[in-house]
């Protein structure tokens, strides 16, 4: 894990690369993550480089940086609520091991009970990479008040409870304008 102390510099094009701290992220999808998370940003405003707030279980910034967008990538996530949710799913990506040691592993399966995005898997042991340690579920605001935010998060909490007893996990919700991410962790039950 890095020195927390210390302001971290992550960007986007990250997400499609092979990187030591995402071995089960497909380089392809982290790539149209990526775009829509600077096309989200790009849409608030913020241009190839912004702080980054992090609050909830850790509390800290970040720097993010990202490529400029072109009209391609514009058009390509023209729509908003599938860019916003892409965008999240990579800001998360980025965030995740850096603040827990966990990294994406595999997307759950829709249609059983589970309420989640993903299965993480601890980076600390390679032996153990792939086991299922944690859950995820993340969730995208383009622009929101930290009522909304906590609102998500709470929607979230309940929504991920039918799997509560499976591990841990966690709640990632990335509001774009400001732009935050709102992490928290639910234990096991």
């Amino acid at each position: 894990m890095t020195d927390k102390n210390t302001t971290q510099s992550l960007h986007l094009s990250d997400l499609c690369r092979d990187k030591p701290e995402r071995p089960g992220w497909s380089l392809t999808f982290g790539a149209a993550c990526a775009d829509a998370a600077a096309v989200c940003l790009d849409d608030q405003e913020h241009r190839k480089q912004v702080s980054l707030q992090i609050d909830g279980q850790h509390t800290l910034e970040v720097q993010l940086h990202w490529n400029a967008i072109d009209d391609t990538i514009r058009r390509f996530n023209a729509d908003q609520e599938v860019a916003t949710e892409y965008g999240a799913y990579g800001i998360a990506a980025l965030v995740m091991p850096y603040l827990t040691n966990l990294t994406i592993i595999e997307r759950s399966v829709k249609g059983k009970g589970f309420g989640f995005d993903f299965w993480l898997g601890s980076i600390e042991d390679v032996g153990t990479l792939f086991q299922r340690k944690a859950r995820l579920e993340v969730s995208g605001i383009r622009q929101g008040s930290r009522a909304m935010i906590q609102s998500r998060v709470n929607t979230k909490l309940r929504q991920i409870s039918p799997s509560d007893a499976i591990a841990p996990g966690y709640v990632s919700v990335i509001e774009f304008s400001t732009p935050t991410v709102h992490i928290v962790e639910k234990c096991r039950t």
